[in-house]
């Protein structure tokens, strides 16, 4: 019997574009083997997706084909199959029932309007020929295995009543329901907790191993990929740079490409000046050829290293200047009950009783999981939520007894970068008005051409050309996108950022871009930075101090090595352990244990 489940042979596929044919996956060869999960890393448009979309016959015709190649897939009665060239309606046969896939963005893949437990039985009557009620005994104990709480609510509860990590596991669900012999999962994590992504791994593997299912995995983050992966392919602009099991590439990469994708990950063991980026691993010619630059992996990080006394230095000069906020007692308090007349009986306790200070230059990380309160209280502080009680003193002045007349002045100084930059950017505005528009609104500037010139010099700050100025914020990628934001805080020089969760969806390497320029800014301009995050590794990487935020109180804080080596409280240590280490040691101790 054949041990590869799915060969994949020269698979191209190719899109029309307005600038003619852009080949996605170009001359793609890899193969599954029955049981084994496999790892598919790169950047955002290396072809990764496109790629597992083929496998699925999901890409959109116009304008995308499979152009070239086979997939030849070993069913179990019909012998070898071609994807690439049956009929539309056999591939309904196999999609979903013995091919599945979890997309990456479960809010966008689940219907609104029906309930989770409608959508799972839907798939189970419709590949299993089985009645509502013995669909839904199926899904309830698939709601059981994924770990969901409370199977029975979930199955009546719509999408937008659950968490990111509930929906994640209702797509997990959904796409176990018909026992697969292949599943892809399309970056299932991505954006999610640390706590809940190192759920959903065990999954994932657990389920592979119990069913004998063969598994697709796509990540950008080695990370993640040295958790569970058996062996690992990279990609790179369409094509397969590297491949081969999981320790040789993470113990040897061979193609500078992957030297760079390790190393830009934010390390734990020791802190570093800046991250390395792809950028210094290797360059791309005119011709499409790549340069290596740094064959030392190790060399090039080891350079950026800094001391743990260079640390605690900078940190005590710090504390030898001023206080830039005092938050004091804050509390911002939600109603979740009210009586008939609209009292509220009952709150939710988003931010409870929270104290800290935060000095000139600093950067304060607030930590924790999905609903501990960081958010809020970044927006509290900016009176972008309405707190219920306590003081936040900017300078000395008290910004939650201000009046709206003193709050916009303070706008000039206070700044945030938001999670999501599409949609704090305005789709009709060409990425110039956006950065020019708070300009204009506090009179920065003698006119328009000034502040042109000024739009110009903070675009190419940020790594982006004066020619960007007239494209509109479709036309970026999602790192360049972020990039555009943080122009934009900067366009009124303020002196105090709070950055929500401005990395957390972008690719590792871009994600390590950003972090650079955040850092470079801040030593440019003496910029004060909150730095939100549920990444403990960024977090630990971007600030001198941690707060660990749970259920609107502060778990500890304290300089963020001395958290991360000697935590004190259980919450902050199951933090800490959900991390993806990526560390050579962690894959052999996995892989050998498996063998």
């Amino acid at each position: 019997m054949v041990d590869n489940i799915i060969e994949v042979k020269n698979l191209c596929t190719e899109f029309n574009t307005e600038n003619g044919i852009v080949k996605a996956v170009d001359n793609v060869s890899f193969d599954i083997k029955r049981g084994e999960i496999v790892g598919i890393v790169g950047e955002s448009g290396s072809g990764k997706s496109v790629t597992s979309l083929s496998i699925m016959r999901l890409i959109p015709n116009p304008p995308g084909r499979i152009s070239g190649g086979q997939i030849l897939y070993h069913h179990e009665k019909n012998g070898v199959i071609d994807l690439a060239k049956i009929e539309e309606k056999e591939m309904r046969s196999i999609r979903g029932n013995e091919i599945s896939m979890i997309f990456q963005e479960p809010m966008t893949s689940l219907n609104p309007v029906f309930t989770c437990g409608n959508q799972v039985m839907e798939a189970i009557m419709l590949h299993q020929k089985v009645g509502r009620k013995e669909a839904e005994e199926k899904t309830l104990v698939l709601f059981e295995k994924v770990k969901l709480p409370n199977p029975s609510r979930i199955l009546n509860a719509y999408p937008h009543q659950l968490s990111g990590g509930q929906k994640q596991r209702v797509m997990i669900a959904m796409a176990m329901s018909c026992n697969p012999r292949v599943l892809i999962a399309d970056e299932p994590t991505t954006a999610l907790d640390v706590t809940v992504q190192k759920t959903i791994l065990e999954l994932i593997s657990n389920l592979s191993k119990e069913n004998g299912m063969s598994t697709i995995f796509i990540t950008h983050d080695l990370g993640v990929i040295g958790e569970i992966a058996d062996r690992v392919i990279v990609m790179y602009k369409g094509k397969i740079v590297e491949q081969g099991n999981v320790v040789d590439i993470f113990e040897n990469p061979k193609h500078p490409y992957t030297k760079g994708l390790l190393a830009c990950r934010p390390p734990l063991a020791n802190r570093l000046r800046k991250l390395p980026v792809i950028s210094d691993f290797m360059k791309e010619e005119a011709d499409g050829s790549l340069v290596e630059l740094a064959s030392n992996m190790k060399a090039l990080v080891d350079e950026m290293v800094v001391s743990p006394q260079q640390t605690i230095d900078r940190f005590e000069n710090l504390q030898s200047g001023k206080k830039i906020l005092e938050v004091k007692e804050m509390k911002t308090w939600f109603p979740s009950k009210t009586n008939i007349f609209g009292k509220p009986l009952e709150y939710v306790k988003a931010v409870d009783e929270i104290s800290f200070d935060v000095y000139e230059g600093e950067t304060l990380g607030l930590v924790g999981e999905s609903g501990c309160g960081k958010t809020t209280l970044g927006r509290s502080i900016l009176r972008l939520v309405e707190p219920y009680g306590g003081k936040a003193l900017f300078e000395g002045r008290d910004i939650l007894t201000m009046g709206q007349k003193e709050l916009i002045q303070l706008r000039e100084h206070m700044q945030i970068i938001f999670q999501d930059p599409y949609s704090s950017l305005n789709p009709r505005l060409t990425i110039g008005n956006a950065i020019l528009e708070p300009m204009q609104v506090h009179k920065k500037y003698g006119n328009d051409k000034e502040r042109k010139a000024k739009v110009i010099e903070l675009l190419e700050k940020v790594n982006m050309k004066p020619e960007h100025f007239n494209r509109y914020p479709h036309e970026f990628s999602g790192g360049q996108r972020q990039r555009i934001c943080i122009a934009r805080a900067l366009a009124l020089n303020p002196r105090f950022i709070i950055c929500d969760e401005s990395v957390s969806a972008l690719d590792v390497s871009v994600q390590a871009q950003v972090l650079n320029l955040l850092i470079n800014l801040r030593e440019e301009f003496k910029f004060t930075y909150i730095f939100i995050s549920h990444d403990l590794s960024v977090v630990k990487f971007m600030s001198d101090r941690m707060v660990v935020m749970n259920k609107g109180k502060i778990e500890e804080m304290g300089l963020s090595d001395e958290i991360y080596n000697n935590p004190q409280k259980e919450y902050t240590k199951k933090l800490i352990s959900a991390i993806p280490k990526g560390s050579l040691e962690e894959i052999k101790n996995r892989v050998g244990a498996l063998v």
